[in-house]
């Protein structure tokens, strides 16, 4: 869900690393520190600083004060209340630059310390202690990349819906309107079970035009850490209902163009093509919408013939597979 470059923001020699490559960290955990000595030199210096300015706001405070006290009692002047005023004024400014200065520094001394944004896996340590990084506070090229770190728990799962599955999906949602509608159902590429679930959680605003797919994400849990950025799996979108389809081996249906199309044995033994609208894969077996009735003998094996020849023909068998589940 989160993946993050760690960078120096200030320069300066390391002088910790506090994990080891591949460790699961905690968010708030420190990850590297960068010798803070001349920051705090700076932040100290800043805060005698204040402690003059605060002095001399007090003393300029307590002058003013005398001149006005004078003034009404008309053995002081205007002038005399105008020039306290102003030192009083110009001892404010400076105690109000002082602590910028002391925010400042005590910026740059906070980000010697670098923590993790989040619990997520590190990756390799790209410094070694001891040597000089460069940053600045803007980030870019010019600082110093000292690793990264990848949040896994929960962790997302990208996948596409072909159009025919996403209307059949939003068809079914929109009428149910029930949370059914938005679990998905996950299979590892080493499983044969849909053994781990989902809550889907984004869809694309709209669908490319060249693979005729729309865009999907599902929140996956991870407490066991098993599932890894970048691997792939078997996505199932749970239906409130179900549906007779008709199903095809997936080698029976071929592309003409931008059409699908399957081969289909008459009564007389002619071979012709029909056009199909497919889905997914559903126990191994293609999902044929609409283009077949249940009556329709589709070629499933024997050599490549071209349509319109006849053939003689023998009856042969689908086989559902179970790599789909058992629903």
């Amino acid at each position: 869900m989160d993946q993050v470059e760690l960078r120096a923001q200030v320069a300066g020699t390391l002088t910790y690393i506090g994990f080891k490559d591949g460790d699961v960290v905690r968010k708030g955990a420190l990850l590297f520190t960068i010798d803070p000595t001349p920051y705090q030199i700076k932040f100290d210096e800043g805060t005698a600083q204040i402690a003059t300015a605060r002095a001399r706001l007090e003393l300029a405070k307590t002058e003013l004060a005398r001149a006005q006290t004078l003034q009404k009692t008309d053995t002081g002047t205007i002038e005399n209340v105008e020039r306290r005023s102003m030192e009083y004024k110009s001892a404010q400014a400076a105690l109000d630059e002082a602590e910028a200065q002391v925010r400042d520094a005590k910026f740059d001394l906070d980000r010697t310390h670098v923590y993790a944004p989040f619990s997520g896996r590190m990756g390799t340590h790209l410094v070694s202690v001891g040597n000089l990084v460069s940053g600045n506070r803007g980030g870019g090229s010019s600082t110093t990349l000292l690793a990264t770190i990848v949040s896994i728990d929960p962790i997302y799962l990208n996948f596409d819906m072909s159009e025919g599955d996403y209307l059949n999906f939003q068809r079914d949602r929109t009428s149910h309107k029930s949370a059914l509608a938005n679990k998905v159902d996950i299979a590892l590429s080493d499983e044969h079970q849909f053994v781990r679930h989902g809550t889907l959680n984004f869809l694309d605003n709209s669908l490319d035009r060249a693979s005729g797919t729309i865009h999907a994400r599902a929140t996956v849990p991870n407490s066991d850490f098993l599932l890894t950025p970048g691997e792939f799996g078997r996505v199932r979108v749970n239906l409130q209902a179900s549906h007779q389809v008709l199903l095809v081996p997936d080698a029976a249906v071929s592309v003409d163009q931008t059409d699908r199309m399957v081969l289909v044995a008459g009564a007389d033994g002619v071979l012709k093509e029909k056009k199909v609208q497919p889905g997914g894969l559903r126990y191994g077996l293609r999902v044929i919408y609409s283009g077949l009735s249940p009556s329709d003998r589709v070629v499933i094996g024997g050599p490549p013939v071209m349509p319109g020849r006849k053939v003689s023909t023998q009856a042969g068998k689908i086989i559902a597979g179970s790599d789909e589940g058992s629903n």
